[in-house]
């Protein structure tokens, strides 16, 4: 019989790999689908809260004029102009920058 160590190294993976899996295997009775199976999650998966409608509504704004006062937007400037509209979740930032940059916008 191969010792965990063999299996670990005709499998490819790290010993620790093996020793779990054997022992949830002997802590499930020897069911294999029980043992290798996806579980099923106890918290639902969280919303995100940035959606199509939120990334439109930003990338709206950036491409507006900016208020008066200033030559540009930044995004510290439209995170503060964010916070302000009622139907857009605060976003910080570092949001506003992802959102801009999967658009393919840019603060100039």
């Amino acid at each position: 019989m191969p010792t965990q160590q063999v299996v670990a190294w005709r499998a490819g993976v790290h010993v620790d790999t093996v020793v779990k899996i054997s022992k949830a295997y002997a802590d499930r009775g020897g069911d294999v689908t029980d043992t290798i199976g996806r579980r099923k999650r106890l918290s639902p998966p969280v919303p995100p809260i940035v959606t199509g409608e939120v990334e439109a509504r930003v990338i709206a704004l950036a491409c507006s004029q900016p208020p008066p006062g200033y030559a540009r937007w930044s995004l510290r400037l439209l995170e503060k102009h964010v916070a302000l509209v009622d139907d857009i979740p605060d976003l910080d930032h570092s949001t506003i920058g992802r959102i801009l940059k999967r658009g393919h916008c840019v603060l100039i």
